[in-house]
């Protein structure tokens, strides 16, 4: 994708006017038509509007009608009819597609509509209409032409945003930068009970268990203005890691066995992937079948990028509890059959760079000073086996990158054939972004104290640090340059952004260096 015209940039600068402007916009169905609607009540689209998964001919366009957002929604117990408009331009003189679909009960309202037909690289703008209510303005862009090898990609990479730790700030500043789209990662919400002394209290009394009680979880979530103005902006591609359903869950294994027997973790995980799926801008293929959901995938933009989307959660081996069990062969990250697809997809890749979206970092980190390992079972440190089999699949595939999330911290690093064996090759890079607002802001000099010694077991770390943001990546074909944004604060509801540091990825080069 290429950098942001002149009409894109305006339209960041004033967004604020143009959504404001949207309540009294020209509305589009015929008079009599409008008159026949049966109202609906102000706040309708209180959740905003959303749009995800671009692809070259396509894009998925989302919102969701709920009045009351934090009392299950506020909607009737029946059909309603949403009109959707897409343009070539943000006062919607050029329609490109328009329909209607229907927002249905038994999805909480939501509305995921797959527009096809669309053009290439191009920028488009989109709005609801439903009951004599018009939703917000979206903007959203699609993937390249399938054969373009040159061209740029923006992208921003996010993960962990916990209510309760702070306001969501770095998203104002991703705003500002105009990424092609939005990675996450994963921790979208987080299922802890309400804290009297957080910075934000979350709603309800307990955690989330019923669809209900998740449904308010990602409504409270939705209602942050810097989360709600990105949605609106670029297109997201998404994935979950565990905080969407139960902290650290493994397959059909809850955090605590002992109180979460599996019929109720198993209905859970229902609700759990009900409630996701009707909040993210994700296609029917992601529609639950009871505890199951389908979230691995691959997109394509242009011949510059294939991006693999992981599901590091439904597949897994419970987590060992001690290194033999971290190395056992038998220990599964992805499950046979996601892993294959993963494999399949790397090695028959006509991309210049292979991007894998990983929930969990895929790095090594060694807790133990000096001789011995202590690791994070977590993570892919538990399960070696497969880790290690992927790394020497690395050698075999062009320009390896993996994202991810979950740690809270910025740790880049490369990836080594075999982090056993310091002097290993390296055979890719990874990038893990450190957390919205998780974590809060943290003392900086607590962690390198903490963590500064822990380098020299660690040689392949590159950056680390525990400030809040997001990084980004500017992709093209001789390299990658990726900052690490972040803000000075997430305690209240405005932040000074800057840039940490600046790393640089060849081409054909595996590793990531600071430049």
């Amino acid at each position: 994708m290429t950098g942001a015209t002149p009409d894109r940039r305006r339209f960041l600068t004033a967004g604020a006017a143009v959504l404001g402007a949207a309540a009294s916009a020209q509305l589009w169905l015929p008079t009599a038509a409008r008159a026949a609607e049966n109202p609906l009540p102000d706040g309708v689209f209180s959740l905003g509007v959303a749009s995800g998964d671009p692809l070259p001919d396509g894009i998925v366009l989302w919102t969701r009608l709920a009045p009351d957002p934090l009392n299950g929604g506020g909607m009737p117990d029946s059909a309603v009819a949403v009109e959707w408009e897409l343009a070539e331009d943000e006062r919607f003189r050029k329609t490109a597609r328009r329909g209607v679909a229907q927002a249905r009960p038994e999805y909480g309202h939501s509305v995921h509509v797959d527009v096809r037909g669309l053009r290439p690289g191009r920028t488009y703008w989109y709005r609801f209409r439903a009951g004599g209510r018009l939703s917000p303005t979206g903007r959203t862009r699609t993937a390249p032409h399938p054969h373009r090898k040159g061209g740029s990609l923006r992208v921003a990479l996010a993960s962990c945003q916990n209510w309760q730790h702070g306001y969501f700030t770095p998203y104002a500043d991703m705003l500002a930068q105009d990424p092609d789209f939005v990675l996450f990662v994963g921790d979208y919400i987080y299922e802890s009970t309400p804290s009297a002394t957080a910075v934000r209290r979350h709603e309800g009394t307990g955690e989330p268990y019923t669809l209900e009680q998740y449904r308010n979880r990602y409504a409270q979530y939705r209602s942050d203005p810097d989360l709600a103005a990105m949605h609106a902006n670029a297109p997201w591609v998404v994935t979950f890691d565990d905080h969407e359903v139960d902290n650290d869950w493994a397959g059909e294994i809850p955090q605590d066995p002992g109180k979460q027997p599996h019929d109720a973790f198993v209905a859970r995980l229902a609700a759990a992937f009900q409630a996701y799926y009707e909040h993210m801008p994700v296609r029917a293929t992601a529609i639950p079948d009871g505890p199951h959901i389908r979230m691995h995938r691959r997109l394509e933009f242009g011949h510059l990028a294939r991006l693999n989307v992981l599901d590091t959660r439904q597949f897994r081996s419970d987590q060992a509890t001690g290194q033999a069990g971290a190395q056992d062969p038998s220990m599964t990250m992805l499950g046979a059959d996601q892993k294959e697809w993963l494999l399949d997809g790397l090695r028959d890749s006509p991309a210049r760079w292979n991007i894998i979206a990983s929930q969990i970092m895929m790095a090594e980190t060694d807790l133990q000073l000096g001789e011995g390992k202590l690791w994070y079972y977590d993570a892919w440190d538990g399960y070696q086996a497969e880790r290690n089999a992927l790394m020497a699949e690395f050698t075999r595939i062009r320009n390896p990158v993996v994202l991810s999330g979950d740690r809270h911290l910025t740790m880049i690093s490369d990836l080594k054939e075999d982090f056993a064996d310091p002097g290993s090759d390296v055979v890719g890079a990874e990038f893990v972004g450190t957390s919205i607002s998780s974590n809060g802001d943290q003392d900086q000099a607590a962690f390198h104290a903490q963590w500064d010694p822990l380098m020299a077991d660690n040689p392949h770390w590159k950056v680390i640090d525990a400030h809040r943001g997001y990084h980004l990546f500017d992709i093209r074909r001789d390299g990658i340059d990726a900052r690490v944004r972040i803000v000075d604060t997430v305690l209240g509801p405005q932040a000074a952004a800057s840039t940490l540091a600046t790393l640089r990825v060849e081409s054909d080069e595996p590793g990531v260096r600071v430049v």
